[in-house]
């Protein structure tokens, strides 16, 4: 549960929120990650979640899990590998709000889970949903994470979009044009360098 004497609402009521990506920005990158003893926590992830939350920020998790489409592994199992990953942030004191997944996929896959739907980033339905469920300002909020899909999902929802060079992060850079790369708000180490930047911003209303 969020610290109420955390919460910064702006004058809307609504709150600022930080939108996360997970595999290559929370933890080790690894393809179509299916196994807890997977999860490796990334150098300054935990400090800089708890860094965002005790700045007021709402910390929300999106991530696409193309993985649940393609019979590599079901539902049951994301929100176990989320519900450890949780507990591996909470031991070290950083708290996510919520965990938001696609399990969708276009293109691939069978049944239910091969569609073209609304939520598959950077289809910006899972951080509507959150803005639905937890009050939160797409305005006032920021987007990190280390694809391009994660920056055009910012763009699309009006947010600020921070690339982190962790997992995907520094590929991405190199292969990005130069359009592009000027519309990127910031370019982070990891995390928690992103997390130094995102309050600066905050603490100077920029």
């Amino acid at each position: 549960m969020l610290d109420s004497l955390s919460i910064k609402k702006n004058n809307t009521g609504l709150l600022p929120a930080v939108f996360l990506d997970r595999d290559g920005t929370v933890n080790r990158q690894v393809e179509y990650l299916s196994e807890p003893e997977q999860l490796e926590l990334i150098s300054g992830a935990s400090q800089g979640i708890k860094m965002l939350r005790d700045a007021g920020f709402r910390i929300i998790v999106v991530t696409n899990q193309s993985g649940v489409a393609r019979g590599f592994f079901d539902e049951e199992r994301v929100n176990n590998i989320n519900s450890t990953l949780a507990q591996m942030l909470e031991d070290k004191g950083a708290i996510v709000d919520a965990w938001y997944y696609c399990p969708h996929h276009p293109s691939a896959g069978h049944g239910k889970y091969r569609m073209d739907c609304s939520c598959r980033k950077p289809a910006p339905g899972m951080v509507e949903q959150a803005c639905r469920e937890y009050g939160l300002d797409m305005s006032a909020s920021f987007m990190v994470g280390d694809t391009l899909s994660d920056m055009k999902l910012a763009w699309n929802c009006g947010m600020r979009a921070v690339l982190v060079k962790t997992g995907h992060g520094t590929d991405e850079l190199c292969r990005m044009e130069s359009g592009l790369i000027s519309r990127l708000d910031h370019v982070a180490d990891n995390l928690l360098d992103a997390a130094k930047w995102i309050c600066s911003k905050r603490a100077g209303s920029d």
